[in-house]
């Protein structure tokens, strides 16, 4: 069943998207002031990435305070992603800045300080020393210059150009071919963590996942505050995928290092690997990186653009990201107001319902996965405005949306984090709420705030999905169709 969208009430509060994808927009020196923040929701933007990789402290507690200024005022709950560094290999320095390596020439890691030249450089990392074997990778300036390891040493490593260029000072290093035994944290993401926790992040984007452990240990350090989203962008996490997406609140699709990393012609397949695994586990996935990246100075995008964003809607991503182009392009407000246009054109497609149901997402042997999966059943059978989802922790909202119904979702919760969070959730609309103590309460609440929300008018059927008793999380055992009256604002609350 395709829906239409909503009738807007004149009782309508926020903004209500008949769009289910969301859209994770980065800010920074283009677009983190006020004005620009509120273009950016209206045109579309659900949540903000912070990225902790540029800027200080002081700065993003500023961009994190306009945010949540402007989502009081529009009256709608917004997530935030603070994204950390993570840890960054890099060469050392050059004698003149710069050196041109040839093709076939024979080139030199080590760890001499000394700036270095055509024929060697100091690699300020001796835990990479021992690591790597003949016949292995290494890659300097994501991946404009190739090598491959001839005679690795304690303190040198031999190696041969496979592929060539110039070379300047401090240029990043990908080891590809090796479990690399540094941290995901380093000692400034601790830092940007305990920050990002202190400030209410939702989100907290974990860099250089190599093995659960790491994920782990960004979980021990948040203390149980906000949401944790592995980043995918290392080929050992592809390895581990199923532990990492286990351990983690949500997964990004990271296709920078990761294309820097595999062969481009392996990244698409693992793309959608990667969504369809996460979607089966009923959490948050998000595709990133260069998605229009030419909009950073073109005011429109190039048609392969256009395409790459449209495949990840189709492939029942839950979020499609920015980054240069709105933390620092020409067009920020643009970027977003295409990007949601392009979503907008591939939901409405015919055969996007079929599409994004090719990754099969069987129910668990749970209450409330199956009732889940009736929610999505009965909207595909009658039609249905809205389903209500009662939830505390956004479980029942994410079991449901896993599903990816036909009808999009209004998610009630007494808890504003939870609200906030669920702003990279698909087909979600999040109202942040009183607590209800009853059956009827439940439905009479349900039934306002349909209203209030533009979730249909009189006459219009909704699914209610709650847990009794109320408030015990993961007690969904509660499925109701309703009919609005019309009415239901003029009762008393």
């Amino acid at each position: 069943m395709v829906t239409t969208p909503h009738r807007r009430s004149p009782h309508h509060r926020g903004i209500k998207r008949t769009r289910k994808v969301k859209i994770l927009a980065t800010l920074g020196p283009a677009s983190r002031d006020r004005e620009t923040i509120t273009r950016l929701l209206k045109a579309g933007a659900d949540a903000f990435r912070v990225n902790m990789s540029h800027g200080d402290h002081d700065t993003h507690r500023e961009t994190i305070a306009n945010i949540r200024a402007v989502e009081k005022d529009l009256m709608r709950p917004v997530a935030v992603l603070c994204d950390l560094q993570g840890p960054k290999l890099r060469v050392g320095t050059f004698r003149d800045g710069k050196a041109f390596i040839r093709h076939g020439a024979h080139f030199t890691l080590d760890s001499d300080p000394t700036p270095g030249d055509d024929t060697r450089v100091q690699l300020p990392h001796p835990e990479l020393f021992g690591l790597l074997e003949k016949g292995q990778r290494l890659l300097i300036d994501d991946g404009k210059l190739r090598f491959v390891v001839i005679k690795p040493e304690k303190d040198r490593i031999l190696c041969s150009a496979e592929v060539g260029g110039q070379i300047s000072d401090r240029k990043g290093v990908n080891i590809p071919d090796a479990i690399v035994p540094v941290p995901a944290l380093t000692e400034k993401d601790r830092r940007d963590l305990a920050f990002a926790v202190k400030e209410g992040a939702d989100w907290i984007g974990l860099s250089f996942v190599q093995r659960p452990e790491d994920v782990a240990e960004a979980r021990r350090l948040m203390g149980g505050y906000g949401a944790l989203m592995a980043k995918i962008e290392k080929p050992a996490a592809v390895q581990s995928l199923d532990e990492i997406i286990e351990l983690s609140d949500g997964i990004m699709v990271a296709r920078g290092d990761l294309g820097v990393e595999l062969l481009p012609e392996e990244v698409p397949p693992i793309q959608k690997h990667i969504i369809e695994k996460t979607r089966a586990y009923g959490k948050p996935v998000v595709v990133a990186t260069q998605m229009l990246e030419s909009m950073i100075t073109s005011p429109t995008p190039t048609r392969a653009e256009v395409s790459d964003v449209a495949n990840a809607v189709y492939d029942g991503a839950d979020a499609v990201m920015l980054s240069a182009e709105t933390a620092a392009g020409q067009w920020p407000v643009e970027a977003v107001t295409i990007m949601d246009r392009i979503a907008t054109q591939v939901e409405g497609d015919k055969t996007y319902r079929e599409r994004i149901h090719i990754a099969a997402t069987p129910p668990d042997a749970t209450t409330a996965d199956a009732l889940s999966a009736s929610c999505a059943t009965i909207a595909d059978t009658l039609p249905i405005e809205g389903i209500i989802i009662f939830t505390g922790s956004g479980i029942s909202a994410r079991r449901v949306a896993r599903e990816r119904p036909s009808a999009p979702m209004l998610v009630l919760t007494p808890s504003q984090k939870t609200a906030r969070r669920m702003a990279l959730l698909w087909g979600a609309h999040n109202v942040s709420t009183k607590d209800i103590g009853s059956f009827e309460e439940m439905i009479a609440k349900g039934k306002r705030m349909a209203l209030r929300h533009g979730f249909g008018a009189a006459g219009s059927r909704l699914v209610a999905l709650a847990g009794v008793p109320f408030g015990v999380p993961g007690s969904t055992n509660l499925l109701h169709v309703v009919t609005l009256s019309g009415n239901e604002l003029a009762t008393p609350k």
